[in-house]
């Protein structure tokens, strides 16, 4: 633990941030995959091999795959909105 000061005699305790390792970030994106694969089905009715070839060839997954996007650690339904944005506008943002 780190004790911080404020300006005043009192401490605040903050824990330890640690990185998360790469095994970690790894199933982050394997969730968020199937998770975005299970959206598509239910929204698209595409089979679940269709709907994983899709969400593979997508800019999103490129940029799930991309640690220093920061995707991985967002919510699957913030994730799907730029999915089902580059799939109904066929643009990426």
């Amino acid at each position: 633990m780190i004790k911080l000061y404020h300006g005043s005699n009192q401490k605040i305790e903050a824990p330890m941030t640690k990185r998360l390792t790469t095994e970690q970030i790894q199933l982050m994106k394997d969730e968020l995959t199937t998770e975005l694969a299970g959206y598509l089905v239910d929204d698209y009715h595409y089979t679940p091999e269709e709907a994983i070839d899709v969400l593979y060839t997508s800019e999103t997954f490129e940029r799930l795959q991309n640690d220093a996007t920061g995707l991985y650690y967002q919510s699957p339904g913030y994730v799907y909105s730029f999915l089902k944005n580059e799939l109904e506008t066929a643009r990426v943002f």
